[in-house]
């Protein structure tokens, strides 16, 4: 799920949903759009990636969330692939790509490009890109660093600025039932955030801000199992509301206005990401949009599948001239 929330979505299901039945993969070998997969090197290792369809229309990359947390969440957007190629790649540290070692791999610039590399390797001389949560901050260096060709870009509960980010976050949680945030204090004042006590009470906060559906879908459950985390925990940190990592620092709202792709901003009415810090970003984006999903949170793909396809549809098409 994201990014940025994913880490605690993963120690909140690993501590609060123990004994509970796994949703199984949903059903391989049906017909639909072609597959290509394969493995392409990039500085630290290999990235695993899947295209699926072969239409007509510009390519979409996916950038998924964690950082650490690979593209399974987001297998419903292949429902695109009927009209254009739908790329899926698990960034490089998680899921299907290699899981070095070396910390000092865990640099936005290298994810930045880590993806430059593989657009090259797929020939992508023209594409659109869609990044959810951490991949909204890949997606946004991407483009002041390797714009050109890009024609739509799709920021999805975009963290465009740390300050903001925790501002909404501390909020959110300051909302919470009294004893569920005494839990979440004594936490990190211990600096304990592997009990039970301290998993079920993020475990609330998911629940109205991350993924509004019980149980979680298979999906959801194969990122969880393919989480990096040492890669959330060098570049995020220990916990949603503690940044101790390197994107502590992140802050590109002054420089959208350096973007020049056609831009379409999403939110849910209950995201971490509120709609009003994802309107201040639209209101730097020239010509962009801002769609606010009501009864979505983080995950609204998954909350309002139907609307967002229809919605990610449209745009794609619009922004298919370029």
């Amino acid at each position: 799920m994201e990014d940025v929330g994913m880490l605690a979505v993963a120690v909140a299901v690993a501590g609060c949903a123990q004994g509970a039945a796994r949703p199984e993969p949903e059903a391989a070998g049906r017909e639909g759009p072609r597959v290509r997969e394969g493995l392409t090197e990039v500085e630290g290792g290999r990235v695993w990636w899947r295209v699926v369809g072969d239409g007509d229309g510009t390519p979409l990359v996916l950038l998924h969330g964690g950082p650490g947390h690979p593209h399974d969440y987001l297998e419903p957007l292949e429902a695109l692939a009927d009209e254009r190629p739908v790329i899926f790649y698990d960034q490089l540290g998680c899921g299907r790509s290699d899981r070095p070692a070396d910390p000092d791999l865990w640099r936005i610039d290298r994810f930045v490009e880590e993806l430059h590399t593989l657009r090259e390797a797929l020939g992508l001389t023209k594409m659109h890109v869609l990044g959810h949560s951490w991949g909204s901050m890949l997606a946004t260096d991407y483009l002041l660093a390797h714009g050109a060709g890009v024609d739509g870009v799709i920021l999805d509960s975009p963290v465009l600025s740390m300050r903001r980010f925790l501002v909404d976050a501390n909020a959110l949680r300051a909302q919470l039932p009294e004893e569920v945030r005494a839990v979440i204090d004594r936490s990190e004042a211990a600096g304990t955030y592997d009990t039970d006590e301290f998993k079920a009470a993020y475990m609330e906060y998911i629940k109205r801000h991350l993924l509004r559906i019980d149980p979680f879908p298979a999906s959801v459950m194969r990122t969880l199992e393919g989480a990096g985390d040492p890669v959330y925990a060098s570049m995020w940190g220990p916990s949603e509301f503690l940044v101790t990592g390197s994107l502590g620092s992140y802050e590109r709202e002054d420089r959208l206005g350096e973007i020049r792709a056609r831009s379409l901003l999403l939110s849910g009415r209950h995201d971490e990401v509120t709609p009003a810090t994802a309107a201040a970003y639209q209101a730097r984006l020239p010509g962009s949009r801002l769609v606010v999903f009501e009864n979505g949170s983080h995950l609204k793909h998954l909350e309002e599948t139907d609307r967002y396809l229809e919605v990610v549809r449209e745009f794609l098409r619009e922004a298919d001239g370029g």
